[in-house]
C-alpha cells in the first residue's frame, strides 16, 4: 500500500482530490488558516499558494521577484498544533523586515497532515522553511530566530539537522525548482553537484550533507551532539528494520542477556499523528496498556520492555514467529495462474476456512478482555511458525494479532480513529462492531484483496462474492453472504452517485459493445471539471504535479486521446480547456511523452490543433532536452518519436533532423548500459516505460521509416538488455525482476517488453536475442498476461495493459477465448459513477478517468479488443492483429 495515496483520499468520496479542497461534495470550500497566513501582503512583497504552502517573496523595484542562490543551506521549523500560531508569526516578524523569502503551511488541517502516521517521512514535521541568501546569514537567522522560538516545539524533521533543542533545522538542499531523472527514470528535484551537473536533491529521511559541499563550522557542535546519541547502552541490539512509518520504526532485536529475539517498536514525539490528534508516543502507551490487559492470552505478543532514548519512546515485545498474513498470497493463491488447478483451489478454500476460523476466535478473546482491537487487516495477522506444515491433515494454524496502538477499551465504544483503508469501518460502526466490520471484509480479502473498493461502495461486496462463489465454487454461500450483510448494513450512508445508481454494473463483454464504451465515455465526461485550472478530468495523483493535469498518462491530453481512439465523439470544451492551459504550459512542466509536453503536442497534432503543437515542441526544444534521460515515459525515446512523427505530418525537417539527433543519444545510452551495466544486481529498470524496451521502439519507428539497419540492430540490444532484468516464474510466465517485487505489466513489466518484442520480431524474423528462444520468450509474456487474478485494472499496472497486450499479439495460444477471460474478469473491478461504468485508480481507493490508471486507459483497452473495425491502439504502435 502507498500511503502517499491516503491523503488524497480524504478530501472527496469518488476521486484523489488535494487536501486542501475537503469537504462533502469535493467542491473547494476555505480551510481554517491561522492568523498569520491573513495577514496583508506586506509592501514589496508578493504572495502565492499552491494549496499545501503560502510563499512569500520580496520584490525588487521593477516588481520582479528578487533572485536568490538556486541551492544552500536551507532552515526549516517545525511546529506543534499549539504553538504552530506563534512560530508563523514570529517568522514573518522576523524574515520581512530583513528580505528573507520564506514559506509556511497555512492552516492547522494540512499542517494534521504533514504530521500524520502515513505522511511522507521526507516532508513530515516541515511547517515553516526560510532561504538563507548565503552560510553566513544562515548563521545568523540560526541564531537570532533560534532565541526568539525558544521553548516551542515540534516533531524532529528527519532529512535535517536540529539547531540545539529547539524547532529549528537545517539542510543543504534546492531552492528553486530544477528537475533531473533519479535512477528509477522519476522527474525529482535537483541541485548542481561539485563539476555544475544536475544530480537529485536527496530527501532520504536521514541528515546528509553532499559530498563536494563542506559543513560550516557553525554547525558542527549540533552534528556532535547528534551523533552523541546511541543505543550502545542499552541492553538490546538491533538486528533489521521491518518497518517504518511517521511515527518511528519497527525493529526485530536480541535482548543480548539471554538471546531472546524481540520487537522494538518507536514513538516519536508530536509525529505520526491520529485523527484524535495523538502522537506516537500516545499511541504507544495505548498499545503497551492494550497487550498488558491481553497478557497470557496467546492471541498477542507479551510486553518485555519500555524505556527512553533521548526523547523517543521505545516498547519492547515479544518476537512473533511467522508471516504476516498478506505474506502468503503469492505463494498460495490459485488465481494467480492462467489455468488454476481445481485441487490447489479446493485446497486454498479450506486453507482460508481455518485461518479466518483461528482470526475470529482471536478477536473473540480480545474482546472477552475489553478491547477493540480497532485496526484489523492482512498485515497485523501473524500465520505462523514459518516452518509449520499448514497442509498437515488435523492441523491448526497458529494466528497471533500484532500493532495494537489503535486499540481501545470496549467500554468507551469509541469510533475508529485509525486503520487500512481496505478495513475501515462505516461511521455507524463503533466499539467491538469496528472489529466484526473488519473480519468480514477479511473474508472478501482473502478470495479476492481488493476491499479499498469498499470506501468509494460498500455495495461492491455483494458482486465480489458472486465473482468468488464462481471462481471458488467449494466457498459455503452462509461464508460470504453473512460477510456482505455485515458490509453493507446500514450503507445508505454510501455516496450518493454510487447509491443513486441503480441497477448492475453495466457489462463490458463483446456483446455489449459500444453499449460499455459509450457508458465509460458518459461517466468520463461527467467528472470532467473544466471550471478548474488544476486538472479536467480526476485520475492518479501524480496529475498534482506542476503540468500533471495536462499529460498523457495522467491527465487531460491522455482521456482525449482515447476519446478519439475509441471513436467516441469530439469532446470540444476538453480541447478548447487544453488548448487554454498550454498557452504557455506552467513552468516547470516535464518534457516527455507519457508526462509532459512532447505526449500534450502529439495529442493535439491527432486532433487537428497543429500550430499549437508545434508551439509546445518550440517550448520543448528551448529546454535542454538532450539531457533527458533515454526512455519512453519521460525521456528522449518518447520525445524522438514525437518529433518525428510531427515532422511527417507537418513537413517541418528540422524536426526529423532533431528526432535523428535525438536516436543518436538514445543509441549511445544503450550501448553504454551493454558495455557496462549488465550485471543481475543492477538497479537499471526495465519495461516499456522506464527500461530499454521504449528506447527499442523508438529506433524500431526510424527503422521503418529509414531503413537503416543500425536502427533494427541497436533496437534488438535494448530489448536484450530488458530481457537481462526479466526471470521465469514456476508457473512458465516471464516478469520483469525489479529485486524485490517482479512485474507482469504493460508499463514497467514483461508485457510491454512483449509488445516492443512482437514488433521486432514481425520486422526481424528468426532474429537472434542472445541466444534466447523468442517462440518461448513470448509464451512466458503470454502466460504472465493470461493469469486469472491482477489487483488492479489500470492500463499501466493492472488488468487492461495485458488485454491491450492480447489484443495485438500473434503469439501461438493467445486465443480468442483467453482474451475474452480477461475482458470478463476486468468486469469484477467494474464500479458506477453517475450510473455509468467507471473504474478504480492506482491502489484503489477512489475512481480514476485517466490514461495510465483509471477509466481512459480500460477504454483504449476495450476498444483495441473489442472494436475490430477502429483498432484503438497507444501511441506509435501499430493497430491490433487478433488471435
Amino acid at each position: 500500500m502507498d500511503k502517499r495515496y491516503e491523503v488524497y483520499a480524504l478530501a472527496d468520496p469518488y476521486f484523489y482530490e488535494t487536501p486542501e479542497r475537503l469537504s462533502a461534495d469535493g467542491k473547494a470550500r476555505p480551510l481554517p488558516e491561522f492568523e498569520t497566513a491573513r495577514r496583508a501582503v506586506p509592501e514589496g512583497w508578493r504572495s502565492d499558494s499552491n494549496g499545501e504552502w503560502l510563499n512569500l517573496t520580496p520584490l525588487e523595484r521593477d516588481g520582479t521577484p528578487r533572485q536568490g542562490p538556486g541551492q544552500g543551506w536551507k532552515i526549516h521549523a517545525s511546529a506543534t498544533r499549539a504553538d504552530a500560531e506563534k512560530i508563523a508569526s514570529a517568522v514573518w516578524d522576523y524574515c520581512v523586515p530583513r528580505g528573507i523569502p520564506f514559506k509556511f503551511v497555512p492552516g492547522p488541517h494540512l499542517l494534521h497532515l504533514r504530521n500524520a502516521k502515513y505522511a511522507g517521512r521526507d516532508t513530515s514535521g516541515k511547517f515553516v522553511t526560510i532561504y538563507p541568501a548565503d552560510e553566513e546569514r544562515c548563521h545568523r537567522i540560526l541564531e537570532e530566530l533560534g532565541e526568539l522560538l525558544r521553548g516551542l516545539e515540534g516533531p524532529y524533521i528527519l532529512t535535517d539537522l536540529r539547531w540545539g533543542d529547539g524547532p529549528l533545522y537545517v539542510r543543504y538542499g534546492a531552492f528553486s525548482r530544477r528537475l533531473v531523472a533519479n535512477e528509477r527514470g522519476a522527474l525529482v528535484t535537483a541541485i548542481e553537484d561539485g563539476e555544475g551537473r544536475l544530480v537529485p536533491d536527496n530527501r532520504d529521511p536521514a541528515f546528509q550533507v553532499p559530498e563536494w559541499v563542506p559543513l560550516p563550522g557553525f554547525l558542527k557542535p549540533h552534528f556532535d551532539a547528534r551523533n552523541a546519541t546511541t543505543v550502545t547502552d542499552l541492553p538490546y541490539r538491533f538486528e533489521k528494520a521491518l518497518h517504518f512509518s511517521n511515527g518511528g520504526g519497527v525493529y526485530r532485536g536480541a535482548d543480548t542477556r539471554d538471546g531472546r529475539t524481540v520487537v522494538l517498536k518507536e514513538g516519536r514525539p508530536h509525529a505520526g499523528l491520529a485523527a484524535d490528534g495523538a502522537d506516537a508516543i500516545a499511541r504507544l502507551e495505548r498499545e503497551k496498556a492494550a497487550l498488558e490487559r491481553l497478557s497470557g492470552l496467546g492471541v498477542a505478543p507479551e510486553v518485555r520492555d519500555w524505556f527512553l532514548i533521548g526523547d523517543h519512546r521505545f516498547l519492547v515485545m515479544d518476537h512473533v514467529p511467522g508471516r504476516p498474513l498478506n505474506a502468503f498470497f503469492a505463494e498460495r493463491h490459485p488465481l494467480l495462474a492462467p489455468d488454476p488447478d481445481p485441487v490447489a483451489v479446493a485446497d486454498y478454500v479450506a486453507w482460508v476456512l481455518r485461518i479466518d476460523a483461528a482470526v475470529e476466535k482471536a478477536v473473540a478473546a480480545v474482546h472477552e478482555r475489553g478491547i477493540v482491537f480497532n485496526d484489523l487487516h492482512l498485515f497485523n495477522i501473524m500465520v505462523g511458525p514459518e516452518d509449520t506444515d499448514e497442509g498437515a491433515e488435523g492441523h491448526e494454524e497458529t494466528v497471533t494479532l500484532i500493532d495494537f496502538e489503535a486499540a481501545t477499551r470496549a467500554e468507551e465504544n469509541d469510533s475508529q480513529l485509525l486503520a487500512h483503508p481496505g478495513f475501515w469501518a462505516p461511521r455507524d460502526r463503533t466499539g467491538t462492531d469496528i472489529d466484526r466490520y473488519a473480519l468480514a471484509c477479511l473474508r472478501i480479502a482473502m478470495f479476492l484483496p481488493v476491499t479499498t473498493l469498499f470506501v468509494v461502495d460498500r455495495g461492491k461486496a455483494a458482486h465480489l462474492a458472486e465473482v468468488i462463489a464462481a471462481e471458488f465454487p467449494t466457498v459455503p454461500r452462509e461464508f460470504l453472504d453473512e460477510a456482505v450483510a455485515e458490509i453493507t448494513r446500514g450503507a445508505s450512508d454510501a455516496p450518493a452517485a454510487t447509491r443513486g445508481a441503480t441497477g448492475a454494473t453495466p457489462r463490458i463483454g463483446p456483446g455489449d459493445w459500444p453499449r460499455s464504451r459509450d457508458s465509460m465515455v458518459k461517466g468520463i465526461l461527467a467528472s470532467a471539471t473544466p471550471e478548474r485550472d488544476d486538472r479536467l478530468f480526476p485520475g492518479d495523483v501524480a496529475q498534482f504535479a506542476i503540468g500533471g493535469g495536462l499529460g498523457l498518462a495522467h491527465g487531460a491530453a491522455g482521456v482525449l486521446y482515447a476519446l478519439a481512439e475509441t471513436g467516441a465523439a469530439r469532446y470540444e470544451q476538453g480541447e478548447l480547456w487544453l488548448l487554454d492551459h498550454t498557452d504557455p504550459v506552467p513552468p516547470g512542466t516535464a518534457l516527455g511523452l507519457y508526462d509532459g509536453i512532447a505526449g500534450i503536442a502529439y495529442v493535439l497534432d491527432r486532433l487537428g490543433h497543429r500550430q499549437r503543437s508545434l508551439d509546445l515542441v518550440d517550448r520543448l526544444l528551448s529546454e535542454k532536452w538532450q539531457r533527458l534521460t533515454g526512455d519512453l515515459n519521460s525521456g528522449l525515446s518518447g520525445v524522438g518519436l514525437v518529433l518525428d512523427h510531427l515532422a511527417r505530418t507537418t513537413g517541418e525537417s528540422d524536426l526529423a533532423d532533431l528526432a535523428l539527433e535525438a536516436a543518436g543519444l538514445v543509441a549511445d545510452r544503450i550501448v553504454h548500459v551493454r558495455d557496462t551495466d549488465r550485471a543481475p544486481t543492477s538497479k537499471r529498470r526495465a519495461g516499456l516505460m522506464r527500461g530499454l524496451t521504449g528506447p527499442a521502439l523508438f529506433l524500431l519507428r526510424l527503422y521503418e521509416r529509414t531503413g537503416s539497419a543500425q536502427y533494427l540492430e541497436l533496437a534488438g540490444t535494448a530489448l536484450e538488455l530488458d530481457l537481462d532484468r526479466c526471470r521465469t516464474a514456476s508457473d512458465g510466465g516471464l516478469h520483469v525482476d525489479e529485486g524485490w517485487r517482479t512485474m507482469p505489466y504493460l508499463g514497467d513489466g514483461s508485457a510491454g517488453i512483449g509488445m516492443v518484442l512482437d514488433e521486432y520480431l514481425r520486422l526481424a524474423p528468426g532474429a537472434d536475442l542472445g541466444g534466447r528462444d523468442a517462440e518461448q520468450l513470448r509464451q512466458g509474456v503470454l502466460t504472465a498476461a493470461t493469469s486469472r487474478f491482477y489487483v488492479q485494472p489500470g492500463l499501466f499496472e493492472g488488468r487492461a495493459g495485458m488485454i491491450l497486450h492480447l489484443a495485438r499479439t500473434t503469439t501461438p495460444g493467445a486465443t480468442g477465448a483467453r482474451l475474452a477471460a480477461q475482458i470478463d474478469a476486468l468486469g469484477w473491478l467494474s464500479m458506477r459513477y453517475e450510473g455509468q461504468l467507471a473504474f478504480p485508480g492506482h491502489q484503489m481507493m477512489r475512481l480514476s478517468m485517466d490514461l495510465g490508471t483509471g477509466t481512459a486507459g480500460c477504454l483504449l483497452a476495450l476498444g483495441a479488443a473489442l472494436d475490430e473495425e477502429r483498432g484503438a491502439q497507444l501511441p506509435f504502435m501499430p493497430p491490433p492483429r487478433r488471435p
